[in-house]
């Protein structure tokens, strides 16, 4: 027997804002139950950014930029690290406990209880979990963010575009559904894979190749075809590397020519991926057989 998914079309629609509230605070309750837990879940986190801050630290010890007349020089650079870090802490306190707990769901049969609630299916799998913890990393890049920018423009004197204050959260919010639009698809697969376990394993081989700049992709000649390769697919067939290049290039450079075109298709490309994985995700529900069947 198929499970009623319909019945998300027939309902009254209630305050999305106000049930995801009640999520985060029912999830900070829980959270709170066992403090010592939470502390020490945020000191670790941070500990980890901490050690992978040092490493680039290291490397600016040695070298100006990294690559050779790529524009990513030191604090360019770390603009392009606390992107990072504020994109992938937002995607893993929201989102990432929820898509884990899927295929739980479905092995245990309590995905048939998520599909009767009165309130969207995707809504409800992708949000009624936050991992505060998780939110240390925000700030941490926030710092990083903040530390960057002062030296880049105080410092040096390179005078910032008023622009580029409006436009980096946005298109950090633009990173951030990006991210989720992959993750809540490769969750689906629970559906047909009965229960997948590897979701994390897939989710950091492929945003792996976000965490670096795109044109360290651009190597010379033959050699250089595969990482040029990489840089198209990961930019305009799964966009990645968009999702936190846009930003990090339009705060730590955002008078250059080509951002505005790579800005345009990453809007184009935020669309794209939410319809997508929507339809992934209802697709899945559509073959899933209730546990009552």
């Amino acid at each position: 027997m198929n499970t009623p998914t319909a019945t998300n079309e027939v309902r009254h629609h209630p305050s999305y804002l106000r049930v995801f509230a009640t999520f985060a605070r029912n999830s900070l309750i829980r959270d709170m139950t066992f403090r010592s837990n939470f502390v020490i879940e945020m000191i670790s986190s941070m500990g980890w950014m901490c050690m992978n801050l040092g490493f680039y630290i290291l490397i600016f010890s040695y070298v100006d930029s990294i690559g050779a007349n790529t524009g990513w020089g030191k604090f360019q650079f770390f603009i392009f690290f606390a992107t990072t870090i504020l994109i992938n802490s937002l995607v893993q306190a929201f989102f990432m406990p929820n898509a884990e707990e899927f295929s739980e769901l479905i092995r245990t049969g309590n995905l048939d209880f998520a599909l009767l609630k009165p309130i969207d299916t995707q809504f409800l799998i992708s949000l009624h979990k936050v991992h505060w913890s998780g939110l240390g990393n925000t700030g941490f890049g926030l710092c990083l963010l903040s530390y960057s920018l002062w030296k880049l423009y105080v410092t040096e004197g390179i005078h910032p575009a008023p622009i580029q204050f409006v436009l980096y959260p946005f298109y950090v919010v633009c990173g951030v559904l990006i991210l989720y639009s992959l993750m809540i698809g490769l969750a689906s697969s629970s559906v047909w894979l009965g229960r997948n376990q590897s979701l994390y394993n897939f989710w950091f081989y492929i945003t792996n190749f976000s965490r670096y700049p795109m044109e360290i992709y651009d190597g010379p000649g033959r050699r250089g075809a595969v990482g040029r390769g990489l840089r198209q697919f990961f930019s305009f067939v799964i966009p990645v590397l968009l999702a936190v290049n846009i930003p990090a290039r339009l705060m730590a450079w955002p008078l250059a020519a080509n951002n505005w075109r790579l800005a345009a298709f990453t809007l184009l490309a935020t669309f794209a991926s939410l319809w997508l994985s929507r339809r992934i995700f209802y697709w899945a529900l559509k073959s899933y057989r209730s546990a009552s069947s």
